[in-house]
């Protein structure tokens, strides 16, 4: 019996697959051109920078995912630090919260490579439909039972990484260097630094390795390897697109492409095959990325954010009992799409996502003597990452008010309905181990 429990658990490959699936799908093809028009032609100094964000995080959730083997991920590091009381409750509904807002995000980079590649207009109420339309098809999916398994992943994450490799290698002999020089006056340098913090959340796929802890195989070891080999694997690839994509087509092209700038980057070496090949692997990349946080990590999020544990077993398709978390996260997140544009819903989920992390890092550093790691780089480490909190704040403030009131709005409400649900329903985490 041991011996199959351990053969239907994850291999290295498998989680590997899963984050970086995720993380691909969820920003290269989704928010490229926004990059674009921040950064212009340090996007790929803003990638390394924001990679370097994610290795900080990476440093903390490698030693705790390690030794604190638990599905409940991030949450279960903070409740080790903190224990079990308000703010622990609030980060488990922002855990959540960030799922929805990543829902939202894929829904709306759905539909920008959709719309073009099937020759119809752009407007707002086609957005409108095509975005009803797929968070609509993958909840009914999940209604009627859909199953996915590593091994699927892997063969996912396999052809889409081939369809970019095909991309980078075929645009990397037509490259115009004077159009990825890095530039570093005051204006440029001010892009660069707002073009990392919103890359951020290209790499933050990477944390749903430690919600799926108790499903890897040997876990001590695996967990660790799996979180940097993803976060490197993806710089690599993030890098390379994005020099290709600025050395092919200029950058005006780029930004006013926005949704779709991979496949129009890929016209002018591969034509109009490449337009339609880079359209359907974003289709395939953010149909697969959905796929998974609907039905991978929401759920675990929901439950956490509605009972303040995780069941024994982990059934996929069941919602742990509770069925309406299916609708309600696709709902909000359905609303968020509707209600918001692509650059607010992206900068909103860097801004939720960094301060779960500082939390996570905060606690790491308490409980460090126990679980390991170094006081020095954890110190750094929180310095850095709230800077980058107080950067992203600023950079919402100056160009998306809309999102800096909605980022407070969700954490407000996040404190309230905690506060109020313990009040009312007295209901307390489990001490994950």
């Amino acid at each position: 019996m041991k011996n199959n429990s351990q053969q239907k658990k994850l291999s290295l490959v498998e989680v590997v697959s899963m984050a970086v699936g995720t993380m691909i799908g969820a920003s290269i093809f989704s928010i490229f051109g926004l990059g674009a028009t921040i950064a212009g032609q340090d996007l790929p100094l803003a990638f390394l920078l924001s990679g370097f964000y994610a290795l900080i995080v990476a440093y903390s959730y490698s030693i705790l995912g390690s030794k604190i083997i638990s599905n409940a991920g991030p949450v279960a590091f903070i409740l080790k630090g903190f224990g079990d009381n308000v703010i622990t409750g609030a980060l488990s509904i922002l855990l959540w919260f960030t799922f929805i807002i990543s829902i939202s995000l894929f829904v709306k980079g759905f539909a920008g490579y959709f719309l073009p590649l099937v020759h119809l207009k752009t407007t707002a109420l086609s957005i409108g439909i095509v975005e009803v339309g797929v968070i609509s098809f993958f909840t009914a999916l999940n209604f009627f039972g859909s199953k996915a398994v590593g091994k699927a992943e892997f063969y996912i994450v396999l052809i889409k990484l081939s369809i970019l490799l095909t991309f980078i290698l075929a645009g990397f002999l037509s490259i115009n260097w004077t159009n990825v020089q890095p530039i570093f006056d005051k204006t440029h340098s001010n892009g660069l630094l707002n073009g990392s913090i919103i890359f951020f959340l290209s790499y933050m796929g990477f944390g749903l390795i430690t919600n799926a802890s108790e499903n890897i195989k040997n876990p001590k070891k695996n967990i660790s390897r799996a979180i940097f080999i993803s976060i490197f694997l993806v710089m690599l690839f993030y890098v390379g697109i994005s020099v290709v994509t600025l050395g092919n087509l200029p950058l005006a092209e780029i930004v006013k492409a926005q949704e779709n700038a991979l496949a129009i980057a890929a016209k002018p070496f591969l034509g109009n095959f490449g337009f339609i090949l880079i359209s359907i692997g974003a289709l395939f990349s953010i149909s697969s990325a959905l796929n998974a946080t609907i039905f991978g990590g929401a759920n675990i999020a929901y439950s956490l954010a509605k009972d303040g544990e995780l069941p024994e077993k982990f059934e996929r398709k069941i919602w742990f009992n509770s069925t309406e978390g299916l609708y309600i996260t696709a709902g909000i997140g359905l609303l968020m799409a509707l209600l918001f544009d692509l650059s607010a819903i992206a900068i909103i989920t860097s801004t939720v996502f960094t301060v779960i992390y500082i939390f996570v890092l905060l606690s790491h550093f308490k409980i460090s003597k126990e679980y390991g790691g170094n006081r020095i780089i954890l110190g750094f480490n929180i310095i850095v990452l709230f800077l980058v909190f107080l950067a992203l704040m600023r950079y919402q403030w100056n160009t998306q008010k809309n999102a800096f009131y909605a980022s407070i709005i969700i954490f407000a409400v996040a404190l309230l309905v905690e506060y109020l649900y313990r009040k009312i329903k007295h209901r307390t985490f489990i001490n994950y181990k």
